[in-house]
């Protein structure tokens, strides 16, 4: 139904169910990143000439478009990144560092967790771990204690889990947090491409977003910044762009949020192209994405659960899109190498999740991750594809 708005789909004859590492990018993004290096191709913010402007202008649309997809206060909350990763490095090394005490979840991706090993913080010394139950539901009952235990913290959750898909109640948790003296980051990689968000409404002090998973190129995202820690949060990097003055003996000042956070030439077509990836779900709606994604889960569930020996790590109660699991006695390695003899994408290993494998007894698992844009046909393909490797691989 939605492949043809996707050129990834005309023009290969793989079974994609990979999602949760990447998106495809529908034609209007491709579109928006041919233009701006065809037709006006230049630096932004520097030069006066007329194609200059036009990147300046354009760049600067897609923050306000981005301003008003996630309903922030102002543009200036709005900071361009490389995407998720450096956006929650980027708030670690900046802001914070000063916090005695950082509380993140079980299933955090590593993006979550090494850069608060950079710090120094280690289980109980600097940094706190909420337990899941055996369903990879967040502990509510352990947070509290950990709050009441450690106020005034930072914390630092996933909005949707990376391995698993599970989906946490940020809202709760950030109430909670707050309750606590506590500032608030989300890492939001997941979920912004299958959930409305609402940064004002949830009341987060960070939100960490990614392009390439919301459907946009690779190598963009953003971190939205609640203004009231503009004067708080250091600049990550420095260079260009970022200054009002520099001088051998007096120093250097910085411009106003959000271009002293911005240092650098920045992922110029990237950023353009990203907000017709924003434009594109808006015009899909989340409605219908979440319930597209809701009814490919069920039906693959209900597929998965008819083979032989497979064993699920949890059940389809707050998950969105994503299935782990394995089969006993066979290693999910030589699944995915039959798997993509038999052009089936997907994704085997840790997922970036190894503190929540270690817990699960696993090395990995067999993942699938979809979108709005998968149909009933690939999870037949998946299926048939599934029984053919286990067949080949108990012999």
């Amino acid at each position: 139904m939605y492949k043809k708005d996707f050129p990834y789909f005309t023009n290969s004859n793989s079974v994609y169910l990979d999602s949760g590492a990447t998106t495809q990018k529908p034609q209007s993004v491709i579109d928006a990143t041919v233009e701006y290096y065809t037709k006006y191709c230049s630096n932004t913010h520097r030069s006066g000439f007329g194609d200059a402007a036009h990147a300046t202008t354009e760049f600067e649309n897609t923050r306000e478009v981005l301003q008003k997809f996630i309903n922030a206060k102002k543009k200036e909350e709005i900071i361009f990144t490389k995407g998720v990763t450096e956006s929650i490095n980027f708030i670690a090394s900046s802001f914070a560092y000063m916090f005695k005490t950082v509380i993140i979840s079980s299933l955090e991706h590593h993006a979550n967790i090494v850069p608060w090993h950079m710090q120094g913080r280690f289980l109980n010394s600097g940094l706190e771990v909420v337990k899941c139950n055996e369903n990879l539901d967040f502990d509510f009952e352990d947070f509290e204690e950990i709050l009441k235990k450690n106020p005034n913290s930072f914390v630092s959750v996933a909005h949707v889990t990376n391995a698993f898909g599970k989906v946490h109640d940020i809202k709760k948790i950030i109430s909670m947090a707050h309750d606590y003296g506590c500032v608030v980051m989300i890492d939001g990689a997941q979920s912004l491409s299958s959930f409305k968000i609402d940064v004002q409404e949830l009341d987060c002090d960070f939100f960490a977003i990614s392009g390439h998973k919301t459907f946009g190129p690779t190598g963009v995202g953003a971190i939205y910044i609640k203004e009231k820690f503009f004067e708080s949060v250091r600049p990550y990097q420095t260079g260009g762009a970022v200054i009002n003055s520099v001088d051998f003996k007096e120093g250097t000042t910085f411009l106003n949020s959000p271009y002293k956070f911005e240092a650098g030439t920045q992922n110029i077509a990237g950023v353009i192209a990203f907000k017709e990836a924003l434009k594109y779900i808006e015009n899909i709606g989340y409605e219908t994405i979440q319930s597209r994604k809701k009814e490919l889960l069920e039906y693959l569930d209900s597929k998965l659960k008819k083979l032989p020996d497979i064993i699920f790590y949890n059940d389809l109660k707050d998950c969105s899109g994503t299935r782990s699991f394995n089969f006993k006695g066979i290693m999910h390695d030589d699944i995915s190498i039959l798997l993509d003899k038999l052009k089936v994408a997907l994704r085997v290993g840790h997922h970036c999740a190894q503190p929540i494998m270690k817990k699960l007894g696993i090395k990995g698992t067999i993942r699938v991750s979809l979108a709005f844009y998968n149909d009933f046909e690939d999870i037949d393909k998946l299926i048939v594809a599934l029984k053919k490797a286990l067949s080949m691989l108990k012999g």
